[in-house]
This record gives C-alpha cells, structure tokens and sequence, in this order.
C-alpha cells in the first residue's frame, strides 16, 4: 500500500492508494481546543426585540435581544437567499427572514421551512458586553 502526501501541506489529508483517509489520532480527552472569544460590545446597542448584524472573524454574525432578555447568535446571511436574518421578525423561538419568510430557530440556527439551517453562534453576556464566540 503506497502512502500519498499532499503538495501543500493542511490541504488534505493523507491517504492510501485506495484513496481513503489514513486514520487520524484523537486528541486527548484534557487538550481542549479553544476558540477565542469576540467582544462586540454593550447590549445596549440592540434594542430589546431586534438584531444586529456584527463581524466576527470575518463572518456575519446576526445577534438578536429578545424582549425576555435572551441573547442568540445566527449566521447573519439566509441560507435560501441570502436575506439579512438580523432585519427578521422574531418570537421567543425563532426569527423569520424578511425576504422570503424561512423560518429558523434561534437556539439551533435549523430551518422549520425546509431551508438549510444557519450556523448557530455561542453568545454570553459579561456584565452588559456581548460575547460572541465562533
């Protein structure tokens, strides 16, 4: 069995002849992988019952203030046409696109119209700062 490397190294994984993966070691349970936090700002900023869209990491990122003061974070673009998912109407559950009306949940980012799901962000409160991570 011939091993094959790619040309450029971080552009796909090794593999055998046969064309599949080589396995790949997991990383120990006690080496968590972090992902650096991004400070948008103060709540304040957003109106209770709105989004916002901000950029996190070069990604559009919608954050939505619920009126029950709940903080979520969407993909900002919807995935059927690219609508600005911060512009939508929200309830407690879920924020509709204000171009075609997709429906997706806040918590999970999936679609209750049968769109492709948004990608759904972790979103905290530090003291009134929103912090997005990705």
């Amino acid at each position: 069995m011939s091993v094959s490397e790619p040309l450029v190294q971080g552009v796909s994984a090794p593999t055998v002849s046969s064309g599949e993966p080589l396995a790949t070691h997991a990383l120990p349970p006690d080496a968590e992988r972090t992902r650096p936090a991004h400070r948008l700002g103060p709540i304040e900023q957003i109106p209770l019952g709105e989004g916002r869209t901000f950029d996190v990491a070069g990604e559009q990122v919608a954050v939505f203030r619920l009126r029950n003061e709940q903080v979520y974070a969407l993909s900002a673009v919807c995935t059927h046409r690219g609508g600005p998912i911060a512009d939508g109407q929200t309830d407690s559950r879920v924020v509709m696109c204000p171009l075609h009306h997709n429906t997706f949940e806040l918590a999970t980012g999936c679609s209750l119209t049968g769109a492709d799901p948004l990608r759904s962000y972790q979103v905290e409160l530090d003291g009134d700062e929103i912090v997005v991570t990705p």
